[in-house]
């Protein structure tokens, strides 16, 4: 079954918009790993607008399941994060400062050299690493080139183009999957995938391991519970 790491990202974003510490970012990641979530996933950024670095030390000390960090391996300091806290998998993305979210992946053909020492680098510390990528064969095949030991697709594409041709989304998808194969690379995914596009997603990529949810999966939340978001997140990984 493909693994469901919930990224809490929003949890904190709600907690600073008022101050002190409602919702908290802790015990809404304990709860998630017991409704079921098979890992937590924390994108922290240098100004800290949600996930505080003091989150991370903290839910290190914790989380029980896989913990992921996701960023930018330009930034020292996440870095210097990632070395303290060991997580079991570190996500490389190449966003801006600036960036409301992620929005393209690295192009492993032109930072090929850059990332491989970087992947080196958190490798040799027992840390698997993940590159974010867009479904593209050719930087499938460089990130393998790299030494990674996984790439992330990045699915917004295929979720805005679900609801008028499913089949045309999938596509690329599909072949960046088949290239992963190919290389010998471990396959996780992730956003804006949700309860609407997830399902068909999961069944039409071979190899998927884990997909990385949390702006959809907390806004469901809201109406359903986290509790049972969460099973049904879960149920739609079984389908």
């Amino acid at each position: 079954m493909t693994k469901l790491s919930v990224n809490i990202n929003k949890i904190a974003t709600l907690r600073n918009a008022r101050g002190g510490n409602i919702p908290n970012v802790l015990t809404t990641a304990i709860a998630c790993e017991r409704f079921g979530a098979q890992g937590i996933t924390v994108h922290p950024r240098p100004d800290e607008r949600h996930i505080r670095y003091q989150d991370v030390y903290d839910l290190k000390k914790e989380i029980q399941t896989e913990f992921n960090i996701e960023g930018n391996c330009q930034e020292d300091k996440f870095v210097e994060l990632v070395l303290a806290n060991k997580p079991t998998q570190v996500t490389l993305v190449p966003d801006a400062n600036e960036q409301i979210t992620s929005n393209h992946g690295w192009d492993t053909i032109k930072h090929k050299l850059y990332l491989r020492d970087m992947v080196s680098h958190f490798q040799q510390e027992g840390i698997r690493v993940s590159l974010f990528v867009d479904p593209v064969e050719e930087m499938v095949e460089a990130a393998a080139e790299t030494g990674a030991d996984r790439v992330e697709l990045y699915t917004e594409a295929y979720a805005a183009e679900f609801g008028y041709d499913k089949e045309k989304a999938i596509e690329p998808y599909f072949k960046a999957a088949l290239k992963a194969r190919e290389m010998g690379l471990g396959l996780n995914a992730g956003h804006d995938l949700d309860l609407h596009n997830l399902a068909f997603f999961n069944e039409r990529i071979p190899g998927l391991l884990e997909v990385s949810i949390g702006h959809a999966l907390v806004a469901d939340a809201l109406f359903l519970g986290l509790e049972e978001t969460i099973k049904r997140y879960l149920a739609a990984l079984k389908a």
